[in-house]
């Protein structure tokens, strides 16, 4: 077993926003590594306690970090690592409700590294977002040096606020933070609803026959990550210490055109409604995301491993076993078509 795996081994390890997808993956591969306990925070506002492992050294408590009274509760356990996942996600949900965005991405992230500065964990690894960071305008593939402060919703402008943040909290109270930039995650875990990833809701939507709705261009890609790889980037990012104070792109380092990507899910599910071409949401402005995976590869020897097809076959797979669950949690307002529902193209799944 690798040196970054082994070191899991006994550690007590907080992850809010536990019950989605990256998290709930993630709490499985700690607790499978033999920490001796997994905290899961998480209030279940858009993750599903089905989804977390149970196990018996997988600790859940239901609450949020806004809320002190949880986050007294957990970082009581001492956790030796802090993974801050949770978040309100995303762009379209962030404009619907701003106020909602700033509250959760913005002052639960500060009260996340206030008790870290009294706990004093090891490491803390924010989970934010490269299609918030870079702008519209950044040179393909985006790299960690660019920058842009023209973003075009909420929830761009407070992940970038999280990671002004933990930069303030690594100089001014030496706090052991690394930032990672999560592009486009799919995969297991992952549930459908309104504000959720395109693939997730394209297969919900597969699978019941429905038309496909596609927002972009007949051109538009973007970088897919499969969960399993960006679970093993977060396990590196606790362990080499080269990490701490960077940040660094998590992607496949791939385009996938939408386009094709929504054709291969209905032949997948034999869905013959095909696609249909739905209204631009305003806030996306991304015809094409690729990112360079170059930094986390040095610093982390971060390597994705699932390339799409496998992954897409997995995660229907996932969906097919878990049906049932899924037909339940997904969040749709009634009466709603497909071709009506927003759908989140552009952004990474860092509300996990």
């Amino acid at each position: 077993m690798e040196d970054y795996k082994r070191s899991l081994a006994d550690k007590v390890v907080l992850i809010t926003g536990g019950a989605g997808s990256i998290g709930s993956n993630l709490t499985h591969a700690i607790a499978d590594l033999g920490a001796r306990m997994v905290i899961v925070l998480d209030d279940l506002s858009a993750g599903y306690q089905w989804n977390i492992p149970a196990l018996p050294n997988v600790l859940f408590v239901k609450g949020s970090i806004t809320d002190e009274t949880a986050l007294k509760r957990v970082f009581a356990e001492k956790p030796d690592l802090v993974f801050h996942l949770a978040a309100f996600f995303a762009n379209q949900n962030s404009v619907d409700y701003p106020e909602r965005d700033l509250l959760v991405n913005g002052m639960g992230t500060l009260k996340v590294l206030e008790y870290c500065t009294m706990a004093r964990p090891q490491r803390i690894i924010y989970a934010s977002s490269g299609c918030s960071i870079y702008g519209s305008a950044a040179p393909l593939p985006l790299r960690e040096e660019f920058i842009s402060m023209h973003l075009t919703s909420p929830y761009q402008v407070t992940k970038m606020l999280g990671e002004l943040y933990s930069n303030f909290f690594l100089h001014h109270h030496n706090l052991n933070i690394v930032k990672t930039r999560f592009f486009n995650s799919y995969g297991p875990g992952e549930v459908p609803g309104q504000y959720r990833n395109v693939i997730p809701n394209f297969i919900y939507w597969a699978m019941r026959g429905q038309p496909l709705p596609i927002t972009a261009t007949d051109d538009a890609t973007r970088d897919f990550t499969y969960v399993k790889d960006i679970v093993d980037a977060l396990l590196r990012a606790s362990y080499f210490e080269a990490a701490i104070g960077k940040e660094m792109n998590i992607a496949s380092g791939y385009e996938t055109n939408i386009v094709q990507m929504a054709t291969k899910i209905n032949k997948l599910l034999n869905n013959t409604s095909g696609i249909r071409y739905a209204q631009h949401r305003v806030w996306d402005t991304k015809r094409r995301l690729l990112a360079s995976i170059e930094r986390a590869g040095e610093l982390l020897g971060y390597r994705p491993q699932t390339d799409f097809d496998t992954g897409l076959q997995n995660t229907i797979q996932w969906f097919k076993a878990h049906w049932e669950e899924i037909e339940v949690s997904a969040e749709f307002p009634p009466g709603m078509s497909s071709a009506t529902r927003p759908i989140e193209l552009s952004t990474a799944s860092a509300a996990v």
